[in-house]
């Protein structure tokens, strides 16, 4: 039944409230479905905090908070029950950091720790076991072997990441480049030696005598050793023409400011004096770079030069004039990729248009200019007030733009990806030519209005959503890739790249307090949600009001017309008290998700790899097609499964049921050799309940024992009449 002018309808098509029933989303505090179980970040585990390493001697350059407490308890911690103390220990010292962290604290993880260890000893620990508590710590300090500084995800961590990639970067060419020059030096320097070791005035008595030395003085007779070797001495000096060339070339090696020395006392003082290369607009990093064009030419012509005088192959008769005529012209890509590249920091403002014929003219040069566009909003401001939706067009179409230049590496995604791309992120920053990082922070602008659901949405959960949505889709293209020259650009880095839009299950119990799930759809509808500016184009249907011809979003997005004008599509949200709730949608939202769709199938096709297939396989429902009711705890959902590749589950929504903190597996296959049938794998590599049924309760607690991180939690058992009940279930308490 369709009710074409009923209330539902006029807000779908108007976006005006009319009649009694619909009500402001904006007001109730309501947000996506798919956040229930994020909304308090800091109990999570997840990419952020991170801490940049201040020396990475070839390892990696950052590391998650997560990740080094992973590590420190496959060290220390043993398997099992005999472990499960001390991993309870350290997973607390990691929630202090990390709350530390989210409360402003700076300084580095050392500093952090410290204050850590003193807030739990302060508190006391299992019951006033002080002294295991101690004991603990002790070993999981012992077994850090990383510092450097703590940040957490704020508007600033793109740029905070990209810079601390770049400068990790420029220290190794740095020392590559110092010990290149030194040894250069050294040779040349051994060659002007050799010479005066060969001259005449190498011969005379006084020469003689410092070679060796008082000691011996009275056992030789210089003066006749001196008419001696002088009468059989062959002139063998330098040309002084060839002398003068290498003291020049030794003058102008010696003299360049590009990098440090790799050694001696001066290297402090020309660090400090060396120029910048860290740029917040186009234009400077131009002008420096020309700048400083001319010196570069000296330095690769010297050190050209002085190979040859070291490989003895330098011939005056052709060299001299080539090198006389020397400059700009001559420099190939490897010489550029001996100095210093250029940081360009670019922020998404007002000025964006007058900083693009820079930035394509810093694309197309060629050299070796690393940009980061941060875009702080990805939907236009001027869009909004035309009515017509439009999301991160100037950031995509600079990326689009870079990916027809030949030679450029070019990476989008959302701040929540980087830790999750950094090696991608390094690639891009190494890469020989220039680079573009197109960045999503997460941030959102002014709000309209008053409004409770925008503030509550962290910046880290915003950006995720953004790639988890499609609105701001990962892709690299990576020039020096082994792909195909025309599938160079990947998208594999998308959670479900096969699909139009990213779909979760969302568990709950209804109104009879039984468990149900639905397969949910997070689609560009779902982004806007969050943002204060679009909640007027939502209104929140009672329960009462709920009809037939309500539809979700994504499936309303593949009718055909016809059909489509008698259904409302809406999004499944959930208030501060778990209930669900539908929220239509007006029709101008509507447009930009197919706008936003079609980008994103266009994109797809630009990888040349057939994602579809995966798609095909059929899918088996077990599980009603949506939820009905109120939800009384919605758990175990997940926004960006990809991109919060550590974000710890919630609690079973099934008081007693066993579960699996899933997306902080470390896939150790403990509990795979226990049971394959009832512990599988998904397609993270990451392990999950899959047959209950399958194995027993002692099986469960036993995992749970030799799980390395603790997170399987063994619940009641579903047979009551398994034998020894009442010595496993003691043991899985220690679990629950």
């Amino acid at each position: 039944m369709s009710e074409t002018h009923s209330p539902l309808s006029a807000f779908h098509f108007t976006g005006q409230m009319s009649g009694d029933g619909l009500f402001d989303i904006g007001q109730h505090g309501l947000h996506p479905a798919l956040f229930s179980a994020y909304e308090d970040l800091s109990k999570l585990r997840y990419d952020y905090p991170l801490v940049l390493i201040k020396s990475a001697n070839g390892g990696s350059c950052l590391i998650s908070l997560s990740d080094i407490i992973n590590e420190i308890l496959r060290t220390i911690a043993s398997p099992g029950i005999d472990g499960e103390r001390l991993r309870k220990h350290v997973l607390r010292l990691e929630a202090k950091i990390r709350s530390l962290t989210r409360d402003g604290n700076k300084g580095t993880l050392a500093d952090l720790w410290q204050l850590a260890e003193v807030d739990l000893r302060a508190r006391g620990g299992d019951n006033g076991a002080g002294t295991a508590l101690d004991d603990s710590m002790r070993a999981a300090r012992a077994a850090l072997g990383v510092d450097g500084d703590i940040v957490d995800y704020d508007d600033d961590t793109p740029r905070k990441f990209l810079s601390h990639a770049w400068s990790v970067a420029q220290e190794d060419k740095a020392g590559k480049f110092s010990l290149q020059l030194d040894e250069m030096i050294l040779k040349l320097l051994n060659i002007l030696k050799g010479d005066s070791m060969r001259s005449a005035t190498a011969f005379d008595t006084d020469a003689l005598k410092r070679t060796v030395g008082t000691s011996y003085e009275s056992a030789f007779d210089f003066e006749s050793m001196s008419d001696i070797l002088s009468t059989a001495f062959v002139p063998g000096a330098l040309p002084g023409k060839r002398w003068r060339r290498i003291r020049s070339v030794l003058s102008t090696l010696k003299a360049q400011k590009f990098f440090p020395p790799a050694n001696g006392n001066g290297a402090k003082k020309r660090r400090k004096n060396s120029p910048a290369y860290v740029f917040d607009h186009c234009a400077p990093a131009i002008e420096a770079f020309r700048r400083r064009l001319p010196k570069m030419v000296a330095l690769v012509k010297a050190m050209t030069i002085a190979q040859l005088e070291i490989d003895g192959r330098y011939r005056e008769s052709t060299h001299d004039s080539f090198f006389r005529h020397y400059d700009e012209r001559y420099l190939e890509a490897g010489d550029l990729a001996m100095f210093p590249t250029y940081l360009i920091c670019l922020r998404k403002g007002h000025d964006a248009k007058a900083e693009k014929a820079d930035l394509v003219e810093v694309l197309s040069s060629g050299l070796p200019f690393k940009v980061l566009l941060q875009n702080d909003d990805i939907v236009e401001e001027l869009s909004i007030g035309s009515g017509q939706f439009s999301f991160g067009v100037r950031g995509s179409q600079l990326a689009s733009l870079a990916l027809g230049l030949d030679g450029v590496f070019v990476l989008q995604a959302s701040g929540a990806d980087l830790y999750r791309l950094r090696d991608q992120v390094i690639s891009g920053v190494n890469h020989s030519g220039p680079a573009l990082f197109n960045i999503f922070s997460g941030r959102a602008g002014p709000a309209s209005r008053s409004a409770k659901n925008a503030p509550d949405t962290p910046l880290y959960l915003r950006a995720a959503a953004a790639t988890e949505s499609r609105a701001f889709p990962v892709f690299i293209h990576d020039p020096l890739s082994e792909r195909d020259k025309e599938s160079r650009v990947s998208v594999g880095g998308n959670p479900q790249p096969e699909a139009d839009w990213t779909t979760h299950r969302f568990s709950f119990e209804d109104a009879d307090l039984q468990k149900s799930s639905a397969d949910i759809a997070f689609t560009f509808v779902d982004f806007a949600a969050i943002d204060d500016r679009y909640a007027d184009r939502f209104a929140g249907v009672p329960r009462s009001q709920w009809r037939d011809d309500m539809v979700p979003v994504n499936e309303f997005l593949e009718l055909d017309d016809v059909t489509a004008a008698h259904k409302v599509p809406y999004i499944l949200m959930i208030d501060d008290n778990n209930v669900l709730h539908r929220a239509i949608v007006e029709v101008r939202l509507i447009q930009a998700a197919r706008r936003c769709s079609e980008m994103w199938r266009n994109l797809r096709n630009l990888d040349g790899i057939d994602y579809s297939r995966a798609s095909k396989a059929p899918a088996t429902k077990t599980e009603p097609e949506a939820p009905q009711d109120e939800v009384a705890a919605a758990a175990k959902t997940a926004v960006n499964t990809k991109t919060q590749a550590d974000i710890e589950e919630l609690p079973s929504a099934v008081p007693g049921e066993p579960y699996i903190e899933t997306p902080r597996c470390t896939t150790c296959d403990e509990c795979t050799k226990i049971n394959k049938r009832m512990f599988a794998y998904d397609d993270n590599k990451q392990a999950y309940i899959a047959d209950l049924s399958a194995g027993t309760y002692r099986q469960l607690v036993e995992a749970a024992e030799s799980c390395q991180v603790a997170i399987i939690h063994p619940g009641k058992p579903i047979n009551t009449d398994e034998p020894n009940l009442s010595e496993l279930m003691p043991r899985a308490e220690l679990f629950n």
